[in-house]
């Protein structure tokens, strides 16, 4: 039953008069009056009563109508679901994250893709180290990561979104603690506790220390940025971790700056190519979000 057919249907029981529900068509009654015939003759059945007055609806009609109203509001509910999907503006989104993204740029993104976005559903893998999300973006198991350089993957494109500094997560108590800058080499006899040797951000982090003469000791290894601030609280240790941590986790944890500290880039991840328009608009999104060169927060 084609849903031309249903729409000429619906505008004559709803006017009951062909004439009317001609003009309401922008056609020619005696086409309508065909078409209707051609619809009953599929149904095998009466639609309506005719008279030279009006025309009514037969029970069979009266059913058709209840169905029809509803048939023709899902095709067009159908069409703009379609529509808005294929512009890019809903679906499933695959969203890797490093751990440290958790608390300054992931609720931005959130509530952005909430606002901006309201047909988008994120399906977000959070505490992942940039290695894992590189292999996961080039296998299409994630389709976009927020991370931190660098990328060694060729099939991974990336644009930073926000520069960080390392800075120092302390015991509270600690003998640094009420310094208001630390400098990398009041450190070197400190215990560490460290993202792991594959994170971008444990790389920097030690070639700093290298730089400034000594090689950290590592007392123990935290995969998530939570588990580190956790180790740190319990006085196992002390973290480096990008400022976008700067925030009071915990009385149990002083951030204190460092002194000439590296910068620790934050960016958005995708597979070379990718041409979703799903992932296109989120991109957009996200280059929004980015401060201005030398404005970082």
């Amino acid at each position: 039953m084609e849903t031309r057919l249903l729409r000429y249907f619906v505008a004559v029981a709803e006017e009951r008069h062909f004439g009317r529900a001609a003009e309401r068509l922008h056609m020619a009654q005696p086409p309508l009056s065909q078409q209707i015939k051609q619809l009953e003759e599929q149904l095998g059945t009466k639609l309506f009563i005719r008279t030279t007055r009006k025309v009514d609806l037969t029970p069979a009609g009266e059913l058709l109508l209840t169905r029809a109203r509803a048939l023709l509001e899902e095709h067009t509910q159908l069409a703009r679901d379609v529509r808005t999907v294929g512009d890019g503006a809903s679906g499933v989104l695959r969203l890797g994250s490093t751990g440290s993204a958790t608390y300054r740029i992931m609720p931005k993104v959130i509530a952005a893709t909430t606002e901006h976005m309201p047909g988008l559903q994120l399906n977000v893998q959070g505490e992942m180290l940039t290695p894992e999300m590189e292999e996961a973006l080039a296998e299409g198991r994630l389709d976009i990561a927020i991370l931190r350089p660098p990328v060694h993957n060729d099939e991974v494109e990336y644009s930073l979104l926000e520069k960080d500094l390392l800075a120092v997560a302390l015991p509270a108590g600690h003998r640094l603690a009420s310094h208001e800058v630390v400098d990398i080499h009041e450190l070197r006899t400190e215990n560490f506790i460290c993202y792991p040797a594959t994170s971008a951000v444990n790389t920097i982090f030690v070639e700093t220390c290298r730089s400034a003469g000594f090689i950290p000791h590592t007392a123990q290894i935290a995969r998530e940025t939570s588990t580190l601030l956790t180790f740190v609280a319990a006085g196992l240790g002390i973290g480096m971790v990008p400022t976008s941590n700067y925030l009071p986790h915990s009385e149990r944890i002083i951030f204190r700056p460092l002194r000439n500290a590296p910068s620790v880039d934050l960016a958005v991840a995708w597979k070379l190519g990718n041409q979703s328009p799903l992932v296109e608009n989120f991109l957009k999104l996200c280059t929004n979000l980015a401060p201005e060169e030398g404005h970082s927060e």
